[in-house]
Protein backbone atom coordinates (compact mmCIF):
# COMPACT_ATOMS: atom_id res chain seq x y z
CA UNK A 1 0.00 0.00 0.00
CA UNK A 2 1.25 3.45 -1.13
CA UNK A 3 1.89 6.20 1.18
CA UNK A 4 -0.94 8.02 -0.21
CA UNK A 5 -3.50 4.99 0.26
CA UNK A 6 -1.80 4.55 3.95
CA UNK A 7 -2.91 8.18 4.37
CA UNK A 8 -6.53 7.81 3.12
CA UNK A 9 -7.14 4.61 5.16
CA UNK A 10 -6.33 6.57 8.37
CA UNK A 11 -8.23 10.14 7.31
CA UNK A 12 -11.39 7.90 6.74
CA UNK A 13 -10.91 6.13 9.92
CA UNK A 14 -10.64 8.98 11.93
CA UNK A 15 -13.56 11.19 10.39
CA UNK A 16 -15.29 8.19 10.88
CA UNK A 17 -14.75 7.88 14.35
CA UNK A 18 -15.49 11.46 14.95
CA UNK A 19 -19.04 10.79 13.84
CA UNK A 20 -19.11 10.92 9.88
CA UNK A 21 -20.13 8.16 7.44
CA UNK A 22 -18.01 9.29 4.87
CA UNK A 23 -18.83 6.86 2.50
CA UNK A 24 -19.32 8.98 -0.75
CA UNK A 25 -15.89 11.23 -0.19
CA UNK A 26 -14.28 7.42 0.67
CA UNK A 27 -15.16 6.29 -2.49
CA UNK A 28 -14.26 9.36 -4.23
CA UNK A 29 -10.98 10.08 -2.59
CA UNK A 30 -10.11 6.27 -3.89
CA UNK A 31 -10.66 7.78 -7.36
CA UNK A 32 -8.51 10.79 -6.78
CA UNK A 33 -5.63 8.83 -4.77
CA UNK A 34 -5.64 6.57 -7.87
CA UNK A 35 -5.31 9.40 -10.02
CA UNK A 36 -2.48 11.01 -8.26
CA UNK A 37 -0.49 7.39 -8.78
CA UNK A 38 -1.20 7.40 -12.44
CA UNK A 39 0.32 10.74 -12.77
CA UNK A 40 3.30 9.85 -10.84
CA UNK A 41 2.92 11.88 -8.18
CA UNK A 42 3.38 11.28 -4.07
CA UNK A 43 1.74 14.45 -3.02
CA UNK A 44 -1.19 16.32 -3.31
CA UNK A 45 -0.79 19.52 -5.67
CA UNK A 46 -3.47 21.92 -6.36
CA UNK A 47 -2.54 22.05 -10.27
CA UNK A 48 -3.52 17.75 -10.20
CA UNK A 49 -6.44 18.34 -7.56
CA UNK A 50 -7.89 21.00 -10.30
CA UNK A 51 -7.24 18.44 -13.18
CA UNK A 52 -9.06 15.48 -11.43
CA UNK A 53 -11.72 17.78 -10.24
CA UNK A 54 -12.64 18.69 -13.81
CA UNK A 55 -12.34 15.78 -15.27
CA UNK A 56 -16.11 14.93 -15.20
CA UNK A 57 -17.49 16.27 -18.59
CA UNK A 58 -21.15 17.99 -19.67
CA UNK A 59 -21.87 18.23 -15.85
CA UNK A 60 -22.51 21.37 -13.77
CA UNK A 61 -19.32 23.31 -11.96
CA UNK A 62 -21.45 22.47 -8.56
CA UNK A 63 -19.90 18.56 -9.42
CA UNK A 64 -16.50 20.28 -10.24
CA UNK A 65 -16.87 22.21 -6.86
CA UNK A 66 -17.79 19.05 -4.65
CA UNK A 67 -15.41 16.85 -5.83
CA UNK A 68 -12.48 19.45 -5.38
CA UNK A 69 -14.18 20.41 -2.00
CA UNK A 70 -13.37 16.34 -0.84
CA UNK A 71 -9.67 16.68 -1.72
CA UNK A 72 -9.19 20.33 0.30
CA UNK A 73 -10.84 18.25 3.83
CA UNK A 74 -8.14 15.86 2.46
CA UNK A 75 -5.49 17.94 1.80
CA UNK A 76 -6.12 20.17 4.90
CA UNK A 77 -5.55 17.03 7.06
CA UNK A 78 -2.52 15.85 5.37
CA UNK A 79 -1.14 19.11 5.26
CA UNK A 80 -0.47 18.96 9.35
CA UNK A 81 1.63 15.86 8.64
CA UNK A 82 3.01 16.61 5.51
CA UNK A 83 3.67 20.46 5.06
CA UNK A 84 5.03 19.73 1.14
CA UNK A 85 1.25 18.89 0.51
CA UNK A 86 -0.49 21.52 -1.27
CA UNK A 87 -4.08 22.75 0.11
CA UNK A 88 -6.31 23.75 -3.17
CA UNK A 89 -7.31 27.18 -2.17
CA UNK A 90 -11.53 27.56 -1.14
CA UNK A 91 -13.29 28.96 -3.93
CA UNK A 92 -10.72 27.52 -6.86
CA UNK A 93 -13.75 26.14 -8.56
CA UNK A 94 -16.53 28.62 -7.73
CA UNK A 95 -20.22 27.65 -8.05
CA UNK A 96 -23.31 28.64 -6.93
CA UNK A 97 -25.59 26.34 -5.37
CA UNK A 98 -28.79 26.07 -6.86
CA UNK A 99 -31.94 24.53 -5.66
CA UNK A 100 -32.55 21.56 -7.97
CA UNK A 101 -36.62 21.43 -8.75
CA UNK A 102 -37.55 18.03 -7.39
CA UNK A 103 -39.35 15.74 -9.04
CA UNK A 104 -43.50 15.02 -7.42
CA UNK A 105 -43.89 11.32 -8.23
CA UNK A 106 -47.78 10.69 -9.33
CA UNK A 107 -49.44 7.52 -8.24
CA UNK A 108 -48.69 5.96 -11.43
CA UNK A 109 -45.52 6.89 -12.20
CA UNK A 110 -44.00 5.50 -8.28
CA UNK A 111 -46.14 2.23 -9.47
CA UNK A 112 -44.64 2.08 -13.17
CA UNK A 113 -41.09 2.93 -11.61
CA UNK A 114 -41.89 -0.19 -9.19
CA UNK A 115 -43.13 -2.37 -11.86
CA UNK A 116 -39.65 -1.87 -14.38
CA UNK A 117 -37.99 -2.59 -11.09
CA UNK A 118 -39.29 -5.95 -10.18
CA UNK A 119 -38.57 -6.77 -13.61
CA UNK A 120 -34.58 -6.34 -13.97
CA UNK A 121 -32.39 -9.12 -15.11
CA UNK A 122 -30.97 -11.24 -12.02
CA UNK A 123 -29.49 -14.15 -11.46
CA UNK A 124 -30.09 -14.53 -7.74
CA UNK A 125 -33.89 -13.11 -7.92
CA UNK A 126 -32.59 -10.68 -5.13
CA UNK A 127 -31.70 -7.40 -7.57
CA UNK A 128 -35.87 -6.68 -9.06
CA UNK A 129 -37.01 -7.61 -5.26
CA UNK A 130 -34.91 -5.34 -3.45
CA UNK A 131 -35.00 -2.45 -5.62
CA UNK A 132 -39.09 -2.68 -5.81
CA UNK A 133 -39.16 -2.32 -2.52
CA UNK A 134 -36.68 0.43 -2.05
CA UNK A 135 -38.48 2.60 -4.15
CA UNK A 136 -41.99 1.58 -2.56
CA UNK A 137 -40.71 1.95 0.70
CA UNK A 138 -39.29 5.46 -0.01
CA UNK A 139 -42.57 6.76 -1.25
CA UNK A 140 -44.40 5.45 1.63
CA UNK A 141 -42.36 7.06 4.21
CA UNK A 142 -40.18 10.05 2.78
CA UNK A 143 -36.63 8.09 4.60
CA UNK A 144 -33.71 9.62 2.78
CA UNK A 145 -32.41 6.65 0.37
CA UNK A 146 -29.19 6.60 2.68
CA UNK A 147 -31.34 5.97 5.94
CA UNK A 148 -33.18 3.26 3.65
CA UNK A 149 -29.89 1.74 2.81
CA UNK A 150 -28.36 1.74 5.92
CA UNK A 151 -31.10 -0.50 7.96
CA UNK A 152 -30.10 -3.68 9.14
CA UNK A 153 -32.48 -5.95 9.57
CA UNK A 154 -32.62 -5.56 13.60
CA UNK A 155 -33.73 -2.31 12.96
CA UNK A 156 -36.57 -3.22 10.93
CA UNK A 157 -39.80 -4.54 13.45
CA UNK A 158 -42.02 -5.58 11.39
CA UNK A 159 -44.68 -6.94 14.62
CA UNK A 160 -44.73 -2.97 15.85
CA UNK A 161 -44.28 -1.47 12.77
CA UNK A 162 -41.38 0.68 13.40
CA UNK A 163 -38.05 1.43 12.02
CA UNK A 164 -35.46 2.79 13.75
CA UNK A 165 -33.09 5.16 11.79
CA UNK A 166 -29.40 5.26 13.60
CA UNK A 167 -27.12 8.32 13.17
CA UNK A 168 -28.79 9.66 10.32
CA UNK A 169 -28.09 13.23 9.18
CA UNK A 170 -26.50 15.68 12.12
CA UNK A 171 -26.15 12.19 14.02
CA UNK A 172 -29.92 11.96 14.77
CA UNK A 173 -31.63 9.14 15.73
CA UNK A 174 -35.26 8.52 15.70
CA UNK A 175 -38.01 5.96 15.29
CA UNK A 176 -40.33 5.89 12.11
CA UNK A 177 -43.58 4.21 12.38
CA UNK A 178 -45.21 2.57 8.63
CA UNK A 179 -48.84 1.72 7.97
CA UNK A 180 -49.69 -1.95 7.80
CA UNK A 181 -49.59 -1.67 3.96
CA UNK A 182 -45.70 -0.73 4.39
CA UNK A 183 -45.30 -3.55 6.88
CA UNK A 184 -47.07 -6.24 5.27
CA UNK A 185 -44.51 -5.57 1.97
CA UNK A 186 -41.40 -4.96 4.24
CA UNK A 187 -42.45 -8.76 5.94
CA UNK A 188 -43.27 -10.08 2.23
CA UNK A 189 -39.98 -8.83 1.36
CA UNK A 190 -37.96 -10.45 4.48
CA UNK A 191 -39.92 -13.47 3.21
CA UNK A 192 -38.87 -14.04 -0.12
CA UNK A 193 -35.26 -12.27 0.87
CA UNK A 194 -34.40 -15.34 3.60
CA UNK A 195 -35.65 -18.03 0.75
CA UNK A 196 -33.35 -16.20 -1.95
CA UNK A 197 -30.18 -15.24 0.35
CA UNK A 198 -30.80 -17.95 3.81
CA UNK A 199 -26.71 -16.71 4.63
CA UNK A 200 -26.49 -12.38 3.74
CA UNK A 201 -23.12 -11.50 3.48
CA UNK A 202 -23.77 -8.73 6.33
CA UNK A 203 -26.71 -7.34 8.72
CA UNK A 204 -27.96 -5.17 6.17
CA UNK A 205 -31.94 -5.30 5.53
CA UNK A 206 -32.05 -4.25 1.31
CA UNK A 207 -29.73 -6.53 -0.19
CA UNK A 208 -27.96 -6.53 -3.31
CA UNK A 209 -27.78 -9.10 -6.07
CA UNK A 210 -24.67 -10.97 -3.99
CA UNK A 211 -26.50 -10.67 -0.63
CA UNK A 212 -24.50 -7.18 0.42
CA UNK A 213 -25.88 -3.83 1.62
CA UNK A 214 -26.80 -1.81 -0.93
CA UNK A 215 -24.56 0.90 -2.25
CA UNK A 216 -24.74 4.20 -2.70
CA UNK A 217 -23.56 4.81 -6.67
CA UNK A 218 -24.86 1.50 -7.63
CA UNK A 219 -28.22 2.52 -6.39
CA UNK A 220 -28.25 5.73 -7.46
CA UNK A 221 -27.53 4.93 -11.44
CA UNK A 222 -29.87 1.25 -11.29
CA UNK A 223 -32.64 3.71 -10.23
CA UNK A 224 -31.67 6.24 -13.41
CA UNK A 225 -31.84 3.10 -15.36
CA UNK A 226 -34.59 2.19 -14.50
CA UNK A 227 -36.51 6.02 -14.52
CA UNK A 228 -34.92 5.87 -18.52
CA UNK A 229 -37.29 2.56 -19.22
CA UNK A 230 -40.23 4.10 -18.18
CA UNK A 231 -39.13 7.44 -20.00
CA UNK A 232 -38.98 10.06 -16.93
CA UNK A 233 -35.25 10.60 -17.97
CA UNK A 234 -34.10 10.96 -21.25
CA UNK A 235 -31.41 8.39 -22.51
CA UNK A 236 -27.75 9.50 -23.32
CA UNK A 237 -24.47 8.11 -25.30
CA UNK A 238 -21.94 6.83 -23.31
CA UNK A 239 -24.01 4.98 -20.86
CA UNK A 240 -24.76 8.04 -19.37
CA UNK A 241 -28.52 8.09 -18.29
CA UNK A 242 -29.41 11.97 -18.55
CA UNK A 243 -30.72 14.53 -16.12
CA UNK A 244 -33.97 13.48 -14.46
CA UNK A 245 -36.26 12.34 -11.10
CA UNK A 246 -33.93 11.31 -8.37
CA UNK A 247 -34.43 8.86 -5.38
CA UNK A 248 -34.51 11.25 -3.24
CA UNK A 249 -37.26 13.31 -5.30
CA UNK A 250 -39.12 10.38 -3.41
CA UNK A 251 -38.92 12.00 -0.20
CA UNK A 252 -39.80 15.46 -1.60
CA UNK A 253 -43.21 13.74 -2.97
CA UNK A 254 -43.99 12.65 0.10
CA UNK A 255 -43.58 15.81 2.00
CA UNK A 256 -45.53 17.58 -0.30
CA UNK A 257 -48.76 14.83 -0.56
CA UNK A 258 -48.65 15.38 3.18
CA UNK A 259 -49.59 18.64 2.93
CA UNK A 260 -52.04 18.50 0.43
CA UNK A 261 -53.77 15.60 2.26
CA UNK A 262 -53.83 17.95 5.43
CA UNK A 263 -55.24 20.79 3.32
CA UNK A 264 -57.89 18.40 1.64
CA UNK A 265 -59.03 17.61 5.32
CA UNK A 266 -58.94 21.39 6.50
CA UNK A 267 -56.05 20.05 9.01
CA UNK A 268 -54.64 23.31 10.55
CA UNK A 269 -51.37 22.91 8.85
CA UNK A 270 -49.10 25.38 10.90
CA UNK A 271 -50.00 23.36 14.08
CA UNK A 272 -49.28 19.93 12.51
CA UNK A 273 -45.91 20.70 10.56
CA UNK A 274 -43.51 20.09 13.60
CA UNK A 275 -44.92 16.83 13.42
CA UNK A 276 -43.95 16.54 10.01
CA UNK A 277 -40.51 17.76 10.61
CA UNK A 278 -39.94 15.09 13.02
CA UNK A 279 -40.82 12.67 11.29
CA UNK A 280 -39.23 13.23 8.85
CA UNK A 281 -35.78 14.36 10.93
CA UNK A 282 -34.88 17.52 10.25
CA UNK A 283 -33.75 19.77 13.18
CA UNK A 284 -36.56 22.29 11.86
CA UNK A 285 -39.16 23.44 10.15
CA UNK A 286 -37.44 25.55 7.80
CA UNK A 287 -36.05 22.68 6.43
CA UNK A 288 -38.87 20.44 6.48
CA UNK A 289 -39.79 23.43 3.84
CA UNK A 290 -37.43 22.61 1.42
CA UNK A 291 -38.73 19.34 0.43
CA UNK A 292 -42.13 20.80 -0.28
CA UNK A 293 -42.82 21.84 -3.71
CA UNK A 294 -45.58 24.16 -5.22
CA UNK A 295 -48.01 21.75 -6.60
CA UNK A 296 -51.13 22.51 -8.50
CA UNK A 297 -53.39 21.03 -5.95
CA UNK A 298 -50.85 22.90 -3.30
CA UNK A 299 -51.16 26.02 -4.99
CA UNK A 300 -54.82 25.47 -4.97
CA UNK A 301 -55.34 25.16 -1.87
CA UNK A 302 -53.83 27.91 -1.08
CA UNK A 303 -55.19 30.43 -3.76
CA UNK A 304 -58.37 29.14 -1.40
CA UNK A 305 -57.10 29.86 2.19
CA UNK A 306 -56.12 33.14 0.79
CA UNK A 307 -59.20 34.36 -0.40
CA UNK A 308 -61.14 33.22 2.68
CA UNK A 309 -61.78 36.38 4.49
CA UNK A 310 -60.52 34.75 8.00
CA UNK A 311 -57.70 32.77 8.08
CA UNK A 312 -57.39 30.31 10.89
CA UNK A 313 -54.30 31.41 13.15
CA UNK A 314 -53.51 34.74 10.44
CA UNK A 315 -54.62 38.33 10.48
CA UNK A 316 -58.30 39.23 11.60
Amino acid sequence: MSALQTALVQYVEVRRALGSTLVEPASTLAQFVAFLEREGATRITTALALQWAMVPQGVQRATWARRLSMVRRFATWLHARDPLTEVPPDGALPARRRRRRPHIFTDDEVRRLMAEAAHQRSRTGLRPLTYATLIGLLAATGLRPGEALALDTADVDLDAGLLTIRQSKFGKSRVVPVDDSTRNALRHYLTRRTALCPRPQGPAFLLSEHGRRLRGNATRRMFAVISCAIGLRPPLHRRRWGRGPRLQDLRHTFATRRLVEWYQADVDVARVLPTLATYLGHVGIGLTYWYIEAVPELLAHARTRLGSPRLPGGPR
